[in-house]
């Protein structure tokens, strides 16, 4: 049986609470680029970004990894984001993350959707297309469920909402994606 990111995530975790060194830098060479990532699609600002990522392992380090977590994840996410946000205050830049986060931050980047193959990249500018008609609270879900690949609980977490407000937005932000791209192919085979 191979192991899975997650089952190797839990025994770094343990062997990092249990004073490994070694645990611990590799957490957080895994984890470097995923939050440098996310944290990228709320700020441009990488210094501050890089100096958030630094100070979550800091206080890591500091405290042992006393906190019992049940998604490490979800747990760096959450708390790198709050950081990031309070960083940003403290910075004195404007941001209005809470509730919404700014429109155009969870965009998921056109190069990612282009393929090589001709019909499949028109169908990816569609996909495109209608993720620039979410809303911010949309887009950060899909990126969290569907590009970091995370459970609903773990969305939950990070987005500060529960389980069943986590389904719903997914639910709405992927009707809505389905009722832009179909009027889009509705439009072209009118006209076409």
């Amino acid at each position: 049986m191979a192991i899975t990111n997650t089952d190797r995530d839990i025994i770094l975790w343990d062997h990092f609470r249990n004073g490994d060194a070694e645990s611990f830098v590799s957490l957080f060479k895994n984890y470097y680029s995923d939050l440098f990532n996310y944290g990228c699609k709320i700020t441009d600002d990488h210094a501050i970004i890089e100096d958030c990522i630094q100070e979550l392992f800091i206080d890591l380090w500091r405290t042992q990894g006393k906190a019992e977590i049940l998604s490490l994840k979800a747990y760096f996410f959450r708390a790198f984001k709050f950081k990031l946000i309070k960083a940003i205050g403290k910075a004195g830049k404007t941001i209005s993350l809470l509730p919404e986060i700014h429109q155009n931050e969870f965009e998921i980047s056109h190069e990612m959707l282009l393929i090589n193959d001709q019909e499949n990249a028109a169908l990816a500018q569609k996909v495109f297309n209608a993720m620039q008609e979410l809303s911010a609270r949309q887009k950060e879900i899909i990126y969290l469920k569907f590009h970091q690949n995370l459970s609903y609980e773990e969305v939950g977490e990070i987005m500060n909402i529960n389980y069943q407000a986590a389904r719903n937005l997914v639910y709405q932000a992927i009707k809505v994606l389905k009722k832009i791209i179909t009027i889009q192919l509705i439009f072209v085979s009118f006209f076409c």
